[in-house]
């Protein structure tokens, strides 16, 4: 049988489901990924009580972040192929009670050591579950317009994740104790599993498409992600010239090299490389990786500014980030969604750069005395516009018309962009703020302002860059037709 037979016998069986369970399909995902990326900001606001209680040192206290990390980004790949050959709702079911289990451990630390293998765990189990859950849109939502809409919803979710973070993570720490920034993702665990049990539905995979896992694959690509995203980690404290990270780099960069040599040249590859070297599908890889700069950057800085410069509580920082999410949920679901079966992906991912670019221009020149309604709050309102139409198009389009076989391992190759272009990103641009703030004469107020103004005169930069990437790659048909060979 022919690839192409192959692939139209699959499509055929692989029909997706046509009543509304996959609607409360879609909920029961979204859901899943909210407690991913919330979880990803409520343990940074936790971050300092639970460093006091577990009598953590400073120089360890990092790894409550990075041992998530290094698992979670050096797994994605190999989290997407298991999702591909065990099936898409075994491995969301399987990756979100992992992730249960890995909260309830995290939260029952009695040392430091067993909060870093809760967070590990927690990594691993999100590099299943996340291909798992997109992939489970990918095969469902096949309508353009259907697709648009489930896709506007989960680019929503995810703007959404970060802010709620931030604030659930002071709501728990200021009133009840820092173990509930972790405890609090075992109940929401039980609700997705529920109804994951009840309403998902995946039709089944023929044989033909299991095919085996390419251990030596999975090694080296898991090897070099994890040498990347703790190099960038490490960056931060060390100094990008330092001996250790310039290892790191250069040795997972020798070990995706390794990869993509051996994906190339296997039958039955980890990544097949005519999933990222298809045009419209590159631009959209991206924009996926470039992007996450601005939002992992702005993040970081305005948490601080608001924090330090304006004095604004944990809670209120969360509840300042409140009109960002809104504005991505409204522009993912309300605008792109609507465009997305109708005009080319550059139409949309291009603008919604150009406006989050005007959005950091206006937080790039906030000084110390500015104020959150006439300074902070446009910036964001821009910036959440432009980047919720960025976002949820290029997460379309990357995942349009890929095979069934293929559709954990595409899924996963969008998040590992997202993960390792945040963590570079914000690295990157940590230094540049804290080597513009050493450098301003002025009180520390005005040189931490003047720090985080250059930075985010970067951010601007790199949103240019990108659109003008996306603008060159992605081509003129439409995200909701297939793209791939």
């Amino acid at each position: 049988m022919t690839q192409a037979t192959t692939t139209t016998t699959v499509t055929a069986q692989q029909a997706p489901p046509t009543s509304s369970r996959r609607w409360w399909g879609l909920a029961v995902v979204g859901l899943a990924q909210l407690l991913i990326l919330l979880d990803g900001t409520v343990v940074n606001i936790a971050l300092p009580t639970a460093q006091k209680a577990l009598h953590m040192g400073d120089g360890s206290r990092q790894w409550v972040i990075t041992s998530y990390s290094l698992a979670y980004g050096g797994l994605l790949l190999l989290g997407g192929r298991i999702a591909d050959l065990l099936g898409r709702k075994r491995a969301f079911v399987a990756g979100v009670a992992g992730f249960g289990l890995a909260s309830a451990v995290g939260g029952a630390a009695t040392a430091p050591g067993m909060l870093f293998a809760g967070r590990a765990l927690q990594g691993a189990c999100a590099a299943l579950l996340t291909p798992a859950a997109m992939s489970l849109l990918t095969t469902t939502f096949t309508d353009p317009k259907e697709r648009g809409k489930a896709f506007g919803i989960f680019g929503a979710i995810a703007g959404a994740g970060s802010a709620c973070g931030l604030i659930a993570g002071g709501v728990l720490t200021e009133y009840l104790e820092w173990r509930w920034c972790m405890y609090v993702g075992v109940p929401v665990v039980l609700l997705v599993l529920a109804g994951a049990l009840t309403v998902l539905d995946e039709p089944a995979t023929p044989s033909v498409d299991r095919g085996r896992l390419d251990v030596a694959g999975a090694v080296l690509g898991a090897g070099g992600m994890a040498a990347v995203v703790y190099a960038a980690a490490e960056a931060e404290s060390r100094g990008w010239g330092d001996g250790a990270v310039l290892g790191l780099f250069s040795g997972g960069a020798v070990l995706l090299a390794a990869f993509v040599v051996r994906q190339a040249r296997i039958p039955e590859p980890l990544l097949p490389l005519r999933i990222v070297m298809h045009r419209q599908r590159a631009g959209a890889f991206l924009t996926s990786w470039l992007s996450p700069v601005a939002m992992f950057g702005m993040f970081l800085f305005m948490t601080y500014y608001l924090q330090v410069v304006l004095g604004f509580s944990a809670v209120r920082t969360g509840l300042a980030f409140l009109p960002l999410t809104a504005s991505m949920i409204l522009s993912s679901t309300q605008i792109a969604a609507r465009l997305v079966p109708r005009v080319a992906p550059r139409l949309i991912v291009v603008p919604g750069l150009l406006v989050a670019a005007a959005g950091m221009c206006v937080l790039a020149q906030l000084r110390v005395d500015s104020s959150y309604v006439t300074g902070v709050l446009p910036g964001l309102v821009l910036t959440g516009l432009g980047m919720g139409a960025a976002n949820m198009t290029a997460m379309a389009t990357a995942t349009a018309g890929v095979a069934p076989r293929d559709a954990g391992v595409t899924s996963a190759m969008v998040s590992t962009a997202q993960q390792t272009g945040g963590a570079l990103g914000a690295s990157v641009l940590n230094t540049v703020a804290a080597t513009s703030a050493a450098a301003f004469a002025g009180t520390p107020a005005e040189a931490t302002v003047h720090g985080f103004s250059v930075a985010l005169w970067c951010v601007v930069g790199v949103l240019l860059g990108t659109a003008v990437l996306a603008a060159a790659l992605l081509g003129g048909a439409n995200s909701g037709r297939p793209a791939s060979r």
